[in-house]
């Protein structure tokens, strides 16, 4: 009786065993429903947000999600996410990758596992164009506005300004436009665009030179899905290889046709597990962001 309960025991085990081993191997159940629920966006303009006709998410992250799907040979099941559920979209499972202009910090790394790099983002400081030719140290203890939660924000800490934050970045932008703000910080990409659009409106806006950070990019996985990594990091430089990576040739991202990064960057394609001057910025981050104004 007790070699049965034993035999019995060791079977159950086995079966967990093997049950929560298939349950790790996302890329396997991804391949099994030939879908890669890839989260973006739901309206972050210009990396997903709808389109004003067909109301179709639309923009660069999107292409990316696509383009990666193809490449792992599944389509694409785009997932809506805000800015500030992006994080836990993936830890929850209720996507397979996080495409969504997502910089690598030591803090994110703790939740979430990264891809290499895919290109290297500037966070810029939008201005009224009477301040165009002041430097950052002019901005050290003025008011700055950014989306409350990201890297944006923790640019403006690390360089002295004082975060004015919001929840999304056109009441972020509005604050500027409406002088409740000295700058606003952004990516290049949406300061590109805000600048046209006020423009539109009447008033000039212009982008200090200086940036106020550089940020590796990736796409954001579960932790513990080694096989999901290696094979989204295939991809990734199998599509930089053949030249088909939807970024080249987007202002900002200083990034060469061979796949490496511009050497004014200092930076190179590898592992985010090994990016330690980036660790060290969020270090420096973690040690000033809880002394911030809010």
């Amino acid at each position: 009786m007790k070699l049965k309960r034993n035999a019995g025991l060791a079977l159950a085990l086995t079966l967990v065993a093997a049950s929560g081993a298939a349950r790790a191997d996302m890329l396997a159940d991804i391949h099994a429903r030939g879908e890669l629920k890839c989260a973006v966006y739901s309206d972050v303009p210009p990396f997903s947000a709808p389109d004003p006709k067909t109301r179709q998410l639309v923009g660069m992250d999107v292409e990316l999600c696509h383009a990666l799907a193809k490449q792992m040979g599944v389509k694409a099941q785009l997932v809506p996410t805000s800015v500030e559920a992006r994080i836990a979209v993936i830890a929850t499972g209720r996507a397979d990758v996080l495409i969504a202009n997502l910089a690598y910090t030591k803090t994110r790394g703790r939740q979430i596992q990264f891809s290499d790099p895919y290109y290297v983002a500037k966070e810029m400081l939008l201005v009224k164009e009477a301040n165009a030719d002041k430097t950052l140290a002019d901005f050290k203890g003025k008011r700055i506005s950014a989306t409350k939660g990201t890297t944006s924000e923790q640019s403006i800490v690390l360089k002295g300004g004082k975060p004015v934050t919001f929840q999304d970045a056109a009441s972020a932008f509005l604050a500027l436009e409406q002088n409740k703000a000295l700058g606003f910080v952004t990516n290049t990409m949406t300061g590109i665009k805000m600048i046209g659009q006020a423009k539109k409106d009447g008033i000039n806006l212009a982008m200090i030179k200086e940036p106020m950070a550089l940020e590796p990019i990736g796409v954001g996985m579960k932790q513990g899905e080694p096989q999901l990594l290696t094979s989204v990091n295939e991809s990734l430089k199998a599509m930089d290889d053949n030249g088909r990576s939807t970024r080249s040739g987007i202002p900002g991202l200083d990034r060469t046709p061979n796949t490496k990064w511009s050497a004014k960057n200092g930076y190179n394609r590898y592992p985010a597990s090994r990016l330690n001057r980036w660790n060290k910025y969020d270090a420096d981050i973690e040690n000033l962001v809880t002394r911030a104004p809010h």
